[in-house]
């Protein structure tokens, strides 16, 4: 239910106001004095306020004016029996949604009040999707690998220069290149990504640099390109390793001249763009394979940052989990959970090959698994996928020579079972155990079919 506040000295008007937003399924309160109303205001979020101008006291405009300087955002609509054009320009002046004269019109009164309430249904929507989208590009960890690469961050962001961000799948590439765009002085215009990989090599060229139409088969109008979408902004090129040789040779040549031709097209188009690209991929290998041209590489290169797996940052983790789990809890609604010191040092043991995206998918894994209010290591190992191929992970999460040698005692019998598809008598015989003891094991590492 939306609540209005009404502020008006004369009790009729007040509670003639009240009445008929009430009928409207409005929640409204009413009090005849400026300060009561600016006190309700500090305690109580309304979606709109209906102020009358003359009044003993703060008038109108002096309330609007104290609301305006105190940076609360509340739409307001001005009530004044005086129907002066210079009265509703200074209103419009000071910010106020509408201005509505007395006797008050009841069906001018509810228009007003649904459309300002709609804007300012608008505004908290955009609020809260602005508050979402920031809160995925929160950089977290205080490693001293990440406080490193964030000063790098500030230090080049106002300058014009190009970056190349090199590091591992899940790492946290497109992060810093969105830090690096918000702290830039291009940061009123947008940031346009574009993947590599995910772009078929005949359509690269398209996507990048646009098309005319006509240019080839499908091309049933024209195209604008991110190139020029980007223009006074920045352009994100991730996983430029992947991009074919061709459209580098194009990407080179816009950076060198600032700029493009569409596919099918003859005109030169000036554009203005910042690029920052990333890849997973060492990119002097692939220039030595002749994947990649050594020249767009110094290009790209002038900044260079290399952000770290996780299994070399552990420190960050119990923090990324934190986060994870305020973020996951409150997207999914439900109820924040605790993780206790057992949990997250056993955490830290993991080599994360996936890195923060792997950590993130598994916090969430526990989230919603785990019925408790708190976190345990035995609900690590409940729902931590088999370690099979990973004897780093087990030898962190070992604690003593017998443990190692359970942990990978259990890896190796599942692996023996799933090749000869769970036959206990085969596998005991390439076991050369007695069947009786391979199920004594099975019991013992809680080995079934299907389970992990």
């Amino acid at each position: 239910m939306k609540s209005i506040l009404i502020i008006d000295d004369e009790l009729e008007i007040g509670e003639s106001l009240k009445m008929i937003l009430e009928y409207e399924d409005y929640y409204v309160e009413y009090c005849s004095d400026s300060q009561t109303g600016l006190d309700k205001i500090a305690t109580y979020s309304y979606d709109l306020l209906l102020l009358d101008i003359q009044m003993p006291g703060l008038n109108g405009f002096e309330v609007l004016n104290m609301l305006r300087e105190k940076k609360i955002e509340l739409n307001v609509i001005m009530i004044s029996a005086f129907n002066s054009i210079e009265n509703a320009i200074k209103a419009t002046k000071l910010g106020a949604f509408d201005f509505i004269e007395k006797p008050i019109d009841r069906e001018k009164l509810l228009i007003s009040v649904r459309n300002a309430i709609e804007k300012s249904s608008l505004i908290k929507e955009n609020r809260t999707l602005k508050k979402s989208a920031e809160s995925k590009d929160i950089i977290i960890g205080k490693s001293k690998a990440i406080k490193s690469i964030l000063e790098t961050v500030d230090r080049v962001a106002k300058t014009e220069a190009r970056v190349l961000i090199t590091g591992e799948n899940g790492t946290g590439k497109e992060l810093i290149a969105r830090a690096i765009h918000k702290a830039s002085n291009r940061a009123n215009k947008e940031i346009i990504e574009v993947n590599c990989a995910a772009i078929p090599n005949e359509l690269i060229e398209s996507e990048l640099f646009g098309h005319e139409k006509g240019s080839f088969t499908g091309a049933v109008q024209q195209r604008i390109g991110k190139f020029e979408q980007a223009d006074g902004g920045t352009l994100f090129l991730d996983e430029i390793g992947d991009m074919s040789q061709q459209a580098q040779a194009k990407v080179l040549r816009a950076i060198e001249d600032g700029k493009i031709e569409r596919v099918g097209g003859t005109n030169k188009i000036s554009v203005d763009v910042r690029i920052v690209a990333a890849t997973n991929k060492d990119l002097k290998e692939e220039i030595k394979n002749g994947n990649f041209r050594e020249d767009l590489y110094h290009r790209l290169n002038v900044i260079p940052i290399i952000i770290p797996p996780l299994r070399e940052r552990k420190e960050d983790i119990p923090e990324l989990i934190n986060h994870f789990i305020s973020d996951i809890c409150t997207k999914n609604n439900i109820p924040s959970k605790e993780i206790g010191n057992d949990a997250l040092l056993t955490l830290q043991k993991f080599s994360w090959t996936g890195n923060i995206r792997e950590l993130k998918n598994f916090t969430e894994r526990l989230l919603i698994m785990i019925p408790g209010n708190k976190i345990t290591e035995d609900d690590i190992y409940k729902l931590m996928p088999p370690l099979e191929g990973k004897i780093d992970d087990i030898l962190n999460v070992s604690n003593s020579f017998q443990e190692f040698k359970e942990k990978a005692e259990r890896v190796f019998i599942k692996k023996q079972l799933e090749l000869n598809d769970w036959n206990i008598s085969k596998t005991a015989d390439i076991l050369e155990i007695q069947r009786s003891h391979l199920y004594s094991k099975m019991k013992k590492y809680d080995i079934e079919k299907g389970k992990d």
